[in-house]
């Protein structure tokens, strides 16, 4: 009675070959040690050599604005410090600091970017008004503060531009307008202190001065009022709610690539050339062998 063949197990075969393979490795284990603390020191020292740059960094508060009242919170793209990253990338932004600075557009390309200060995650948000930083890397220590300098004046052109500056305007006219009244105000008050002191006046013409003047004084006691509510929502405007720099761009020197990153690199790529030595050896040597 035939037995019927059984069919051949590709599984099997696979786990033959990885045994085969690793006892290989394993027997020239030194290779890919040796292929990971080289590549880890030539990457490193691969990455210190690679040149110096330069890193300006800027600091920027992107400010809160409130409703004209100053009572609530106005949320809109002023207060997002994402659009900063998207403000800092755009072509319009990047020509504007190729300008200022004396770069070329593409020098700039890949080489700014922006973080809020105190977010420590994807989904974490800062407290309050964020802090935001811009950072330009170049080879020239000055072009590249110039550069983070421009991208930072234009995040606060387009953030606080249209409504917080205008509000600030608006302010500005107020207490123009009350000052302009208060100079007025002030020599009428004069003149009816010294009508009433004048003797020889009758006293419905003392009493009737008396009234004005306490009228002049009290307006002018309103206007003081308002003028100091004015000037204090002015400094909201100005301090609080418009974006503005806090630390201007300092360039400090850099390498072109991370030493870390470079020795970690290098060590995969040995620890890869490593194995492949091991794995190479045994036919290498066999074929010496038979030349021999």
């Amino acid at each position: 009675m035939n037995r019927p063949e059984l069919a051949p197990d590709p599984d099997a075969e696979r786990e033959v070959d990885l045994r085969s393979v690793w006892e290989r490795i394993a027997a020239r284990w030194w290779l890919p040690v040796l292929g990971l603390v080289l590549g880890a020191v030539v990457g490193f020292g691969l990455a210190l050599g690679g040149g110096k740059v330069y890193e300006a960094e800027t600091l920027v508060a992107m400010g809160q604005p409130f409703s004209p009242n100053g009572g609530a919170p106005v949320q809109s793209f002023l207060t997002n410090a994402r659009a900063v990253s998207e403000i800092v990338r755009s072509e319009a932004a990047l020509e504007g600091a190729a300008r200022a600075s004396d770069l070329r557009v593409r020098a700039l390309r890949g080489n700014v970017s922006s973080a809020i200060v105190g977010a420590s995650g994807p989904g974490a948000r800062p407290i309050g008004a964020p802090l935001v930083t811009i950072k330009v890397v170049a080879a020239q220590p000055l072009k590249a503060e110039k550069a983070a300098d421009a991208l930072a004046q234009e995040v606060i052109e387009r953030t606080s531009a249209k409504y917080v500056d205008t509000k600030i305007e608006a302010f500005n006219d107020q207490l123009e307008s009350i000052q302009e009244q208060l100079n007025t105000l002030v020599p009428r008050i004069a003149q009816l202190e010294q009508a009433v002191n004048e003797p020889g006046l009758s006293s419905l013409d003392k009493l009737v001065l008396v009234s004005s003047l306490d009228n002049a004084q009290a307006r002018r006691g309103q206007l003081l009022d308002f003028q100091s509510d004015v000037q204090q929502q002015l400094a909201l405007a100005e301090n609080v709610e418009k974006a503005q720099v806090v630390e201007p761009a300092a360039a400090t020197k850099t390498t072109a690539r991370s030493g870390r990153n470079g020795a970690l690199v290098g060590a995969l790529l040995g620890l890869l050339l490593g194995c492949v030595a091991a794995l190479l050896a045994d036919p290498f040597l066999a074929r010496r062998a038979r030349t021999a």
